[in-house]
């Protein structure tokens, strides 16, 4: 049977990094409520003005890339998941294929947030399986930096910037993607919302009050981590369920580095060791498309995960999406 396995992944982390005990000069908060409440110690953030959307996730390609020991030119696919690009055309991926040298490949952008990574492996699965495809790059980059409003504490603690990607190949092995699960819930949509850019045209009367300026990513947190610990138990079992599998047969859960409440929880509800979750959450923060990337670079790299063993990856984010992928090493 065609399937799609990994043979490289990559990722990318900005130098310059904000603590806790930093981001406290800014807002009204301290480095102990902000880990009581999320685990996170710390994010990375692009400073630099060459640190946009198209260089981190162009870092994260070149070092999947050469993990796979494959050219870019033999990449007949380039997927990025990202809510910050850095144009709204070109997309991220047309240009950073043009920083690859990628000639041969075509490239579209997917936008479904923090679920975007997910989205776009499976999308990535379905050309391998069909066999119009063999080699696609996905990507996942974030300069979620650019669309925070650095005064409100209930979204500005939460947030890193950072790219991550993974090399897919056609495999006629046992080993690769099992299966998929993905959905969408649009009347949940307005729980984590940024708005575009303000319309100014001649020909439609501007709204009294109308800001100028850019608009700030804001969110129902309650709201969303009800979501998260209800939704992704339910993609584990359906997931496992569908495979002829349990879920104590994954030897790691790599959930999107959300909020590490919602990851003890998922954990307690599965009944399953915290330590088949790994976490990136206190240096990273949550960097959306790029969270899952990251993390699974982190553990091909630190040989956390190991060859025969199931991963499941599973995330969550703005529309309401959600996604899930069972992968065998």
């Amino acid at each position: 049977m065609l399937r799609s396995n990994i043979i490289g992944t990559g990722s990318y982390l900005p130098a310059h990094t904000l603590s806790n005990h930093e981001l406290s000069k800014l807002v009204d908060t301290n480095n102990d409520w902000i880990v009581e409440r999320t685990g996170i110690c710390s994010r990375h953030i692009a400073t630099e003005e060459t640190e946009t959307t198209v260089f981190m996730g162009t870092k994260a390609a070149q070092n999947a890339l050469e993990m796979a020991g494959l050219t870019a030119d033999k990449l007949d696919l380039i997927l990025v998941a990202t809510f910050t690009p850095d144009y709204i055309m070109p997309n991220t991926a047309c240009q950073i294929q043009a920083a690859i040298h990628a000639t041969n490949a075509f490239c579209f952008d997917i936008n479904a947030a923090c679920s975007g990574f997910l989205y776009a492996l499976q999308t990535a699965d379905a050309y391998i399986r069909s066999g119009i495809y063999h080699s696609i790059l996905v990507v996942g980059t974030e300069t979620i930096s650019r669309t925070i409003d650095w005064q409100d504490r209930s979204t500005c603690i939460l947030f890193g910037d950072g790219a991550g990607a993974a090399i897919l190949s056609a495999s006629h092995t046992e080993k690769g993607f099992l299966g998929f699960l993905s959905g969408s819930d649009g009347s949940g949509g307005m729980a984590l919302q940024l708005k575009n850019r303000p319309i100014k045209n001649p020909c439609r009367p501007t709204t009294k009050g109308q800001p100028d300026s850019f608009p700030y990513l804001s969110m129902n947190g309650q709201e969303v981590f009800q979501f998260a610990v209800r939704k992704i138990p339910e993609m584990v079992k359906s997931i496992t369920d569908q495979n002829q599998l349990s879920p104590e047969d994954i030897s790691h859960y790599l959930l999107h580095q959300a909020n590490l409440r919602i990851i003890k929880s998922v954990a307690k509800r599965l009944s399953l060791p915290e330590e088949r979750f790994p976490v990136n959450l206190s240096e990273c923060g949550n960097t959306s498309a790029a969270s899952i990337p990251i993390l699974l670079d982190k553990c091909y790299r630190n040989g956390i995960i190991q060859l025969g063993s199931y991963i499941l990856l599973s995330g969550f984010g703005g529309g309401l999406t959600w996604g899930s992928a069972l992968l065998k090493l």
